[in-house]
């Protein structure tokens, strides 16, 4: 068994093979953000999959189960299951997902900030943006 090193050397972002393209590719998508919030809020720390499926509005069960694995593969969810009928699965942070809670948190603050910015830009374009195409 390896163990991870803490420092690798600097990637190029551009060959899809990059290893940290391919987290920032996991981290940057909607659900991922979504699902690291509500984890990342929840009290006691642990939120079973259906309340997930509730709380995060238009994620299909399927895409859900996805995405769960996904961050569960990387590191950053931790999945229990109690052995009930039906079984009863919860999700939860691992340090490593908590420690990303933070920068995303910057990123929310960021485009709460900007999105009037944003909608006016958007706006401009389209009512002049295409002609000049």
């Amino acid at each position: 068994m390896t163990t991870p090193t803490t420092k690798t050397a600097p990637g190029d972002l551009f060959d899809p093979a990059c290893p940290t393209r391919q987290v920032l590719d996991r981290i940057g998508g909607k659900w991922e953000s979504m699902l690291i919030k509500v984890l990342a809020d929840a009290a006691p720390g642990e939120v079973r999959f259906a309340e997930l499926r509730r709380r995060v509005t238009g994620i299909s069960q399927k895409v859900l189960s996805q995405t769960l694995r996904s961050l569960e593969r990387d590191g950053l969810v931790r999945r229990r299951v109690e052995p009930t009928v039906p079984p009863a699965v919860h999700y939860s942070l691992t340090p490593l997902g908590r420690s990303l809670d933070g920068p995303l948190a910057g990123v929310r603050a960021w485009a709460e900030m900007n999105i009037l910015a944003i909608e006016s830009a958007r706006a401009a374009y389209d009512e002049h943006g295409q002609a000049d195409r």
